[in-house]
């Protein structure tokens, strides 16, 4: 919507694919705490909201439709869409977002932005002197564990195996945090709650035992998939699959820009988002008006 915003305001026509929520993943979070400009919060709705209202002002046109695959054709490119039509274009913003990888588990998804996360950083100050559960066994699972006891009384890390996969520094870290503790050879069955998240059920896999725990908050961190499986052949991406660009989101196809969680990069949040639809918007404006002026 940002890159939309910067290309409305150059004049240029513009038309947004959203085949699912406008404005992403972040719709569902109660409140973001660390986009500028917002001292007391927003909450995700809020703020998407008024990002889709400032787009559409300046012409910007959103179909709930999506994108299945990408097709060149000399300057133009052909999006092709779920509801079976050909659009035309000069250039293409490609800012699909990446998805979590879900537990799939009883009260994963009824819990989301309720006690249910997948982002240390944007929730983690919620649960002040509390104690929560970490999932996964990685860099950022126990990267976010040691970010989170600054918040949390107790992180309890629940890893599927006896051993971590994570570097050895941050698992020595880790190791050396009281607050820390490890459930090993475990995996989340259920989580359950009223309002909010209050218990999950944990399972043994090495004993198939089920016990109950009482727990304030879960975080998730097994992982992402970058949205790219339909311009996995169209664009250069990264051994995780993830869009690689230049300074000014260019991919290596004339044309076809990227910003946003899809782009091979450090930082996935809404700033960096922002931040990444700007420039794309502007780079597209730019090489709009290079195609125009080697035509004169």
């Amino acid at each position: 919507m940002t890159a939309g915003i910067y290309t409305g305001r150059a004049k240029l026509k513009t038309l947004l694919l959203e085949e699912k929520a406008i404005g992403g993943e972040i719709v569902v979070a109660d409140i973001v705490e660390n986009y500028p400009g917002f001292p007391k919060g927003i909450s995700g709705s809020d703020l998407t909201s008024a990002i889709e209202e400032q787009a559409r002002s300046f012409g910007v046109e959103i179909c709930e439709i999506g994108a299945t695959r990408i097709e060149l054709n000399g300057e133009n490119r052909i999006v092709h869409t779920t509801d079976d039509r050909m659009i035309t274009t000069k250039t293409i913003i490609i800012a699909a977002g990446t998805q979590n990888i879900k537990l799939n588990v009883p009260g994963e998804k009824l819990f989301t932005g309720r006690g249910v996360s997948y982002c240390a950083q944007c929730d983690g100050a919620f649960f002040k002197d509390k104690e929560i559960i970490v999932v996964g066994g990685g860099d950022t699972a126990i990267g976010d564990a040691i970010f989170l006891t600054r918040f949390a009384r107790k992180v309890s890390v629940v890893h599927r195996r006896d051993k971590l996969r994570a570097e050895k520094i941050l698992q020595e870290r880790a190791f050396s945090i009281p607050s820390i503790e490890f459930i090993w050879d475990s995996v989340i069955t259920g989580i359950e709650g009223k309002k909010t998240v209050e218990a999950v059920s944990l399972k043994n896999l090495k004993t198939d035992t089920v016990v109950t725990k009482r727990i304030d908050g879960v975080f998730i961190f097994i992982g992402n998939n970058p949205n790219t499986g339909f311009v996995k052949d169209i664009v250069t991406l990264d051994e995780s699959g993830y869009i690689i660009t230049d300074e000014n989101m260019g991919t290596n196809q004339p044309g076809i820009f990227a910003a946003g969680d899809i782009r091979s990069k450090m930082v996935r949040q809404v700033a960096t988002a922002v931040g990444d639809g700007a420039m794309a918007g502007s780079s597209v404006q730019r090489y709009i008006e290079k195609l125009e002026t080697v035509k004169k």
